[in-house]
């Protein structure tokens, strides 16, 4: 099995592009525009068949492998773009590159690279010296596959539960700019995938796998101070008819740690805590993403939007196959979609989790960089927050 006959198995007449990045690979070959064609290839996320096998192997460095055409009668490196992976597979994965690091590498001048073979959106491209000098200079002009970007993927998961659990996963495909509603051959790729469950998850194997879901279903590593935190404003605000005031919801707390006779460093932590929470939501108010009198509720957004990350990698990884990863999804979508009212109070808790237990190194930076994720789901036209109903 080659990736030129993987690729065959992808599409069929030309129609819709997969992702956008195909879609512009199209017009520039349609153009005839080699320099259009180079510069859409340093964009896009590329990706080399691997066996399995060779891919578990110690000490084994992936590398695209050639093959000969038949059509042309020429040796060709075949890779193909993000949007063009194909079924998932037990035993084929896939390796991701990009363009210049192929030109890097790149083992004979006579070969060529062949994208996204027999499908609509194919190109092949000599590979002398010359012309890798243009892949290498197009790359360091695009400074490769953008991050933070909603990434949609045509023939994934548009509408209905399954699609509504994947958008639970959005910021994070979209902080990595990746595609958000595929359950595909890959997450990211097969040795990325595996690094990830690794660390920071501690995952190895299924059953590994199927502990930390478990827990992220059950929202046990979202931060039980914080989390408490936030209830016992809810509950002081049923006891009061109203919002609480600041001052009102910290006597509360420091209140409630008294009476349970909590130690210094956890009073400590309570108020660190409270701090940021208080400060974060003072943000979104002032940047108009929280109404005046509005606040988060639960950080239970964080841990549902990990888990589906994480049935992704593991899927990704062959510690799961597309039939259970379907059914985790549908799983966590069941377990977020009652505490929230909508997917703007959704996409604000999983905001406000990551700024309070990530802000540590530059929270200026952290700060707009959430934001810009939060914008770009919950007002581009083609966010699933705007397409998919919450409930």
């Amino acid at each position: 099995m080659h990736a030129g006959a993987v690729a065959g198995m992808t599409a069929g007449g030309a129609g819709a592009p997969p992702t956008a990045g195909e879609g512009l690979l199209y017009e520039a070959v349609a153009r005839g525009d080699e320099a259009a064609v180079i510069d859409v290839l340093s964009r896009v996320r590329l990706y080399f068949l691997v066996p399995r096998l060779h891919a578990d192997t110690p000490g084994f460095i992936p590398r695209p492998a050639p093959h000969r055409d038949d059509a042309t009668r020429r040796t060709v490196i075949p890779v193909l773009t993000e949007g063009m992976l194909p079924a998932w597979h037990p035993e084929w994965v896939f390796q991701q590159t990009t363009l210049d690091r192929i030109a890097q590498s790149w083992p004979d001048s006579k070969w060529r690279l062949a994208v996204n073979q027999d499908t609509p959106y194919a190109t092949t491209l000599r590979a002398r010296p010359a012309d890798r000098q243009k892949w290498l200079a197009a790359a360091a002009r695009s400074d490769g596959p953008a991050g933070v970007r909603l990434l949609t993927h045509g023939g994934g998961h548009l509408l209905g539960p399954l699609a509504h659990g994947l958008a639970l996963g959005a910021h994070l495909a979209v902080l990595n700019g990746l595609v958000w509603n595929t359950l595909g051959a890959a997450y990211e790729d097969y040795g990325t995938d595996r690094a990830r469950l690794r660390r920071p998850w501690g995952v190895t194997h299924r059953a590994g796998y199927r502990e930390t879901l478990d827990s992220l279903i059950a929202t046990k590593l979202v931060g039980r101070v914080p989390e408490s935190l936030l209830r016992a404003r809810r509950t002081l605000a049923v006891r009061l008819g109203r919002a609480p005031t600041h001052d009102e919801w910290s006597r509360s707390v420091a209140e409630g740690l008294s009476r349970h006779g909590a130690s210094g460093e956890s009073v400590r932590e309570a108020g660190e805590f409270l701090r940021r929470i208080a400060h974060y939501e003072q943000r979104f108010r002032a940047d108009g993403v929280l109404p005046p009198e509005g606040r988060v509720d639960t950080l239970a957004a964080f841990d549902h939007g990990r888990a589906v990350n994480v049935v992704r990698l593991a899927l990704g990884a062959r510690l799961c196959d597309p039939a259970e990863a379907e059914q985790a999804v549908l799983r966590i979508g069941e377990a977020a979609r009652p505490l929230y009212g909508s997917w703007e109070e959704f996409s604000l808790g999983y905001v406000l989790t990551r700024l309070i237990h990530f802000d540590e190194g530059d929270p200026e930076e952290m700060y707009r960089e959430s934001l810009a994720i939060h914008h770009a789901l919950t007002h581009d036209p083609a966010s699933p927050y705007r397409n998919i109903p919450w409930s």
